[in-house]
C-alpha cells in the first residue's frame, strides 16, 4: 500500500486512562482508540498499530507503563514490532501520552529521530518539530502536573474533612455494615465481634479466616476471604468507631478521637487489644509466622517417659494419632518410632490425656485468677501526652503569629519533629496500655465456661503458658484401666 501511494501515513494509537473504574470493562480505552480511528479515517491515513496502558497514571512516580516504553522504542527504531513504518502518532489529548517532563522529552527525542512525522491530539495536527515546540511542551506538561497535584489535593482535604466530620468515606460497603456503610449487618458484625474477641483470647488470624470461610463470608468485593483480609478487617479502626488516615487515628480540636457516624461493633479498648495482639504474633507487621495448627491438643507438648536401657528418660515429643476405627476413642498420642528418633514405647489414649490435662490447667488458671489482682491501674502519662499536645499547639501558634519574632522557620522546623515524636511514642505507649486492660478484663470471665468455646489454638496457647510440659509414663504390657497419675505435669515458674 506504501509502495502504491508514497503519500499514505501510517500512524499508531496510543491510548491511556488512569482508573478504569470498579467493573475493568476498558471501555474508556475502547473510546478512545474510535475517535482516533475515525480521525484517522478521515485524513486517509492507515492505523497499524494500537498502543494501550489501561489504569496506569502517567504522574505517579513508580508506575511503569510498558505500552508507552514500546512506542517510544518503536519510534526510536522506526518501526511497530510487526515491522510497519510509523510515520505519525495519535492520541486523543496530550496528557494521555506524557503528564511529566522526563516523559516529554524522551517521546519528543524519539518522535523526531526520523523526520516527517505527524502528531495528532484534540488540537488538530501539530508540528513537533517547529521551533519553540519542545519549551511549548514543557509549559503544557508544568500546566497538567499542577493541576494533577491541585485536584490530589482537594481530594485529600476532601477525604479529610469528611473523616473529620465522621462521616463514612469508603469507597466499598465494609464488612460487618449495610451498603449505607452506617447500619450493621448483623450477622457479619457478630462474625466480626465474635473474632475480636477470640483473637485477643488467643486464637490465630488463619483460624478466624477458615471460620469465616466455612460460613461463606465474602469480602465486599465478592471474593473469598484470605489472612490478610481478615487481618485488615480487625485491625480497621471503623470497628470501634474511629477513623484512621494512613495509620494515624483522625484527632478533633482538643486531641481526641474522632467517633464517626456509623455504628461501632467493638468498644476501643478491644481494638486496641486486638491490634495489639496481631502485631504482636508477626513481629511487628501482622503477618502470619507460618506455624503448625495443630489437630490433637496436646502434640508436643507430651513427652515420653519411658526409661531407656542406658537409665536416661526418652523425653521425645510425643505425637496425635488417629486411633483404629475399633476402639471407643477417636485419637491417642504415641512416642515416635525408632527411626524418628523416638522409643515407641509410650501410648496414651487421646480423650482421657485431653480431660485430665484440661482440668489440671483449668484450676492452675482459676487459681492464678484468684491470686492476682487483675485491675491494671489507670495510665499514668496522661499529663505528660497533654503536655506535649499543648507544646506542639504553642509552637504551631507562635510560629503562625506574624508578630512573634522569636520563631523562624529554622526554629519551627527543628523543634516541631521532637514534639510530634514524642506524642506518637506516648499515644503508642497509651494505646498498649488499653490492650493490656482489655486482656486483663477478658481474663476476668469465667474461665471454665469460656474453656469450652475456645479453639485448639487458643487452648494449646493457655496451656503453654502454665506448662513447660506433660511427661507421658508408660503403663507398661497389655490393656490397663487408663491411670491419671501416670501423667507428670511440669509447671513453669511464675518467672518464666
Amino acid at each position: 500500500m506504501v509502495a502504491a501511494d508514497p503519500d499514505l501515513k501510517c500512524v499508531v494509537c496510543y491510548a491511556r486512562i488512569s482508573f478504569d473504574g470498579r467493573v475493568k470493562d476498558a471501555h474508556g480505552i475502547e473510546d478512545q482508540h474510535r475517535d482516533m480511528t475515525d480521525a484517522a479515517r478521515r485524513f486517509g491515513w492507515l492505523v497499524v498499530y494500537r498502543y494501550t496502558d489501561n489504569d496506569k497514571s502517567a504522574s505517579k512516580e513508580g508506575v511503569v507503563r510498558d505500552d508507552f516504553e514500546q512506542l517510544i522504542s518503536d519510534l526510536a527504531t522506526g518501526t511497530t514490532p510487526e515491522g510497519y513504518p510509523i510515520h505519525g502518532v495519535m492520541a486523543v489529548n496530550d496528557d494521555r501520552l506524557y503528564r511529566r517532563p522526563s516523559d516529554w522529552e524522551r517521546y519528543l527525542k524519539a518522535f523526531t529521530s526520523h523526520e516527517g512525522r505527524v502528531y495528532h491530539d484534540s488540537n488538530g495536527v501539530q508540528d513537533l518539530y517547529a521551533e519553540g515546540f519542545e519549551i511549548k511542551g514543557l509549559v503544557g506538561v508544568a500546566m497538567s502536573l499542577s493541576e494533577t497535584r491541585k485536584k490530589q489535593r482537594r481530594s485529600r482535604n476532601s477525604h479529610r474533612s469528611r473523616a473529620v466530620r465522621g462521616q463514612a468515606v469508603a469507597a466499598w460497603r465494609p464488612f460487618g455494615w449495610e451498603d449505607d456503610k452506617v447500619t450493621l449487618r448483623s450477622e457479619e458484625a457478630e462474625a466480626i465481634r465474635q473474632a475480636v474477641e477470640d483473637v485477643i483470647a488467643g486464637a490465630s488470624i488463619s483460624e478466624i479466616t477458615r471460620r469465616w470461610k466455612e460460613a461463606e463470608f465474602i469480602t465486599s468485593r465478592g471474593n473469598p476471604f484470605q489472612y490478610q483480609t481478615v487481618k485488615q478487617v480487625l485491625m480497621n479502626a471503623r470497628l470501634c468507631g474511629y477513623r484512621e488516615i494512613k495509620g494515624e487515628i483522625v484527632r478533633d480540636g482538643d486531641d481526641q478521637p474522632i467517633v464517626g457516624e456509623w455504628k461501632s461493633i467493638i468498644t476501643p479498648k478491644q481494638w486496641f487489644a486486638v491490634t495489639a495482639k496481631i502485631r504482636e504474633r508477626g513481629g511487628g507487621t501482622g503477618m502470619p509466622r507460618g506455624g503448625l495448627v495443630h489437630k490433637y491438643l496436646l502434640t508436643g507438648i507430651l513427652r515420653c517417659g519411658n526409661v531407656l536401657e542406658d537409665g536416661t528418660t526418652c523425653n521425645n515429643k510425643m505425637i496425635g494419632i488417629k486411633a483404629n476405627d475399633w476402639l471407643k476413642y477417636q485419637h491417642a498420642y504415641m512416642c515416635k518410632k525408632t527411626v524418628d528418633g523416638g522409643c515407641n514405647k509410650t501410648y496414651k489414649r487421646g480423650d482421657k490425656t485431653d480431660e485430665i490435662i484440661e482440668k489440671l490447667v483449668i484450676a492452675k488458671l482459676e487459681k492464678d485468677a484468684a491470686s492476682k489482682a487483675q485491675d491494671v491501674p489507670d495510665w499514668d502519662k496522661t499529663e505528660a501526652l497533654e503536655r506535649a499536645i499543648k507544646s506542639r499547639n504553642e509552637l504551631e501558634r507562635r510560629w503562625h503569629d506574624d508578630e512573634d519574632t522569636d520563631i523562624d522557620d529554622e526554629t519551627f522546623f527543628r523543634n516541631l519533629p521532637v514534639l510530634e515524636r514524642r506524642i506518637k511514642e506516648l499515644r503508642a505507649d497509651e494505646a498498649k496500655h488499653e490492650a493490656l486492660k482489655a486482656e486483663a478484663e477478658s481474663a476476668q470471665e469465667d474461665i471454665a465456661k469460656a474453656w469450652k468455646s475456645k479453639t485448639i489454638t487458643q487452648k494449646r496457647d493457655a496451656i503453654k503458658k502454665v506448662l513447660s510440659a506433660v511427661v507421658a509414663v508408660p503403663g507398661g504390657k497389655g490393656n490397663k484401666t487408663f491411670d491419671p497419675d501416670l501423667l507428670k505435669p511440669v509447671w513453669r515458674s511464675s518467672g518464666e
